[in-house]
């Protein structure tokens, strides 16, 4: 060996000692801190943002608790911190401790006392909080309520995870010889998936009525053919083996929306309709939404105007419509914004529609933005009283954005329903990213309508298709009727946007049992024998609306009996499927197959595709996520 080789060898060898060695006091530098956060009972309470603060270098760390109550920080570099646990908008707790060599570990307990909240209501004067800690531990800390904050809903005397989800009816498999159509209305919020994110990344299986199929499945764009110019959108249609039930095939329809250029943009009214109640306090609310809209304001020009609705305890108006391009009062009316009072959601929206129509530009883009975590409890408050308003201010072409924000509180079904009802659009933002994701990478599709009362009906082949099963969708279902009437409201398309949908079928002939209508007294369904010699395996028929105009225009188009096996089929395809059996996993559908994590994250990795802005690979990091989440028995 060489003198060269040989010095070579224990220059490495000196380096990956030198590396141990670092690698080594970097851990020894850092700690951990842990506890728990209880109520006055002592029961745990879940869904407590806990935020970590090194008083020294200014380091900052978040977290949640999980359903025990519990909450973990690894990695701590040595030093004093400060540490808040918050239940959204209400009370909070800080308690101060310290890691060094000798105390690495710092174990806080939290006990809030929510007995005193009345009294804190009336005096809004500063408390101590009561609380025990070990680990270099120097003093308990004091905490203030907003001196607004009116009398706190009483279920949060009783329970702090006020989290509402609407009730998902998972729709089965349905007869092609008794029941040949399926109708129903397109459906482009997100907000189910990133309140999925929210729930996984924060070390939790999100709620079972939490996860809307469809809506993960529209999280994402895929690359459909561009339509021409006759209609506003175009259809596309592949189908293959289904990856999770063998002897079923996979439907997958697709719409893509025609794409506006910025010089084709149509001038913007938009009111931005903020809810500044006391149960936005919390960092990922009133500041989150802050933040978003400064993102959105960079995207305007001149020629649109900005209005600031806020309501609380009362609606006001804190910022006349205002032509975009001056920024600085725009930004400096959003930064004014504080959190405090109850929430007067109805009178809120009625001002937004208000301030809209008075400004109402002919041809434009008229729309409220909503952004709220849906508590409603003061004024206009049941979902039905806000539908029904929102059904008769849509009539006057002012269309509905609604953002969700936070958790603990968080009023899901409440939001769904409104911006449906709203001609609009649902997401959920649980981080700038999402927000950046919203207002600029999907901006046109969010704000600019170009297709509303969007419809779609599938006429199956009873000839080709013995049964079906539409994946998702159970609240945008439509009687078959519904698809010709033309004041039955639908969903709307945005610039650029694509819409799919995902049908699971067993083909005819197939042995299988379906529960479904049998043994009719009086009549009797057969099969048109033309039907047999059709090479179609379905027609797909689709009917909207221009956003100006009460009269609907129809396209029709038949996809035939042609199938891939699924190796063979697109990235798309696979990206859907994956995507499709994810969320069915995620609610223990009936219909989940032999769909596992590991056969979902083979699919996903085959249809990553191009991926330009990671959103596939973070899906693929969110299932390997769950996948350990479920081994470690967390539900």
């Amino acid at each position: 060996m060489s003198k060269n080789t040989r010095f070579g060898i224990t220059m490495t060898c000196v380096l990956a000692a030198f590396v141990l060695f670092m690698s080594a006091a970097a851990a020894r530098s850092t700690g951990v801190i842990q506890g728990h956060v209880y109520d006055a009972k002592g029961i745990p309470i879940p869904g407590i943002t806990v935020k970590a603060r090194n008083t020294e270098t200014g380091f900052v760390s978040r977290t949640v608790t999980d359903r025990n109550g519990r909450f973990h920080f690894a990695g701590m570099p040595f030093g004093p911190y400060t540490v808040k646990a918050e239940i959204p908008g209400f009370l909070s707790e800080r308690l101060e401790g310290e890691i060094t060599g000798s105390s690495p570990t710092l174990t806080l307990v939290f006990k809030l006392e929510t007995s005193a909240l009345r009294e804190m209501e009336e005096k809004a004067k500063d408390k101590t909080v009561a609380g025990s800690v070990t680990g270099g531990v120097k003093k308990h800390q004091s905490y203030r309520t907003h001196p607004s904050e009116p009398l706190f809903p009483a279920s949060f005397h009783q329970r702090f995870n006020t989290e509402e989800y609407d009730r998902i009816y998972e729709i089965g498999f349905r007869d092609t010889l008794t029941n040949p159509l399926s109708t129903f209305s397109i459906d482009v919020d997100t907000a189910s998936y990133a309140n999925m994110r929210r729930f996984i990344q924060n070390n939790q299986l999100p709620y079972k009525d939490a996860v809307r199929i469809e809506e993960m499945i529209n999280y994402f764009s895929y690359d459909y053919p561009l339509p021409d110019k006759k209609h506003p959108f175009a259809v596309y249609t592949e189908i293959s083996t289904c990856p999770w039930h063998e002897g079923h095939r996979l439907i997958h329809i697709g719409l893509q929306g025609k794409k506006l250029e910025t010089k084709d943009l149509p001038r913007s009214n938009l009111v931005f309709l903020l809810d500044v109640s006391g149960s936005m306090q919390p960092e990922n609310k009133l500041p989150l939404l802050k933040s978003a809209f400064k993102l959105l304001l960079k995207e305007l020009d001149e020629k649109d105007r900005v209005a600031i609705v806020v309501y609380a305890g009362a609606a006001g108006l804190v910022l006349p419509s205002t032509p975009a391009d001056q920024k600085d009062a725009i930004i400096d009316a959003i930064e004014r914004l504080e959190a405090g009072g109850s929430t007067a959601g109805g009178a809120g929206i009625k001002l937004a529609y208000k301030i809209a129509q008075e400004n109402f530009i002919s041809g434009g883009n008229n729309r409220i933005i909503l952004a709220t975590d849906g508590d409603f409890n003061v004024g206009t408050s049941s979902s039905s009283e806000l539908v029904r308003m929102i059904e008769e201010k849509r009539k006057k072409g002012v269309f509905l954005t609604v953002l969700g924000f936070g958790m603990g509180n968080y009023k899901d079904g409440r939001m769904e329903q409104i911006a449906d009802k709203g001609n609009g659009n649902y997401h959920y933002i649980d981080n700038l990213l999402e927000a950046k994701k919203v207002f600029i990478d999907d901006m046109r599709g969010t704000l600019f309508t170009i297709a509303k009362d969007v419809k779609i009906q599938i006429e199956f082949n009873p000839a080709k298709v013995k049964a079906y099963r539409l994946i998702g969708y159970e609240n945008r279902m439509l009687n078959k009727e519904d698809f010709d009437d033309d004041t039955k409201d639908a969903g709307e398309l945005g610039a650029g946007h694509t819409v799919t949908a995902l049908y699971e079928i067993v083909p005819y002939g197939s042995s299988e049992e379906i529960q479904e209508l049998t043994g009719l007294k009086y009549q009797t369904a057969k099969i048109d024998p033309r039907a047999f010699k059709s090479k179609e395996l379905l027609t797909i028929r689709l009917r909207y609306k221009k956003p100006d105009q009460d009269k609907s225009a129809l396209i029709e188009a038949a996809a035939l009996n042609k199938s891939l096996e699924i190796a063979e089929s697109s990235a798309d395809f696979k990206m859907a499927a994956a995507v499709a059996a994810f969320g069915m996993l995620l609610r223990d559908s009936d219909f989940k197959g032999n769909a596992t994590y590991e056969s979902i994250l083979e699919l996903a990795r085959e249809g990553k595709s191009t991926d330009r802005n990671g959103y596939r690979a973070e899906f693929i990091k969110l299932v390997e996520m769950c996948r350990l989440l479920d081994q470690a028995g967390t539900r």
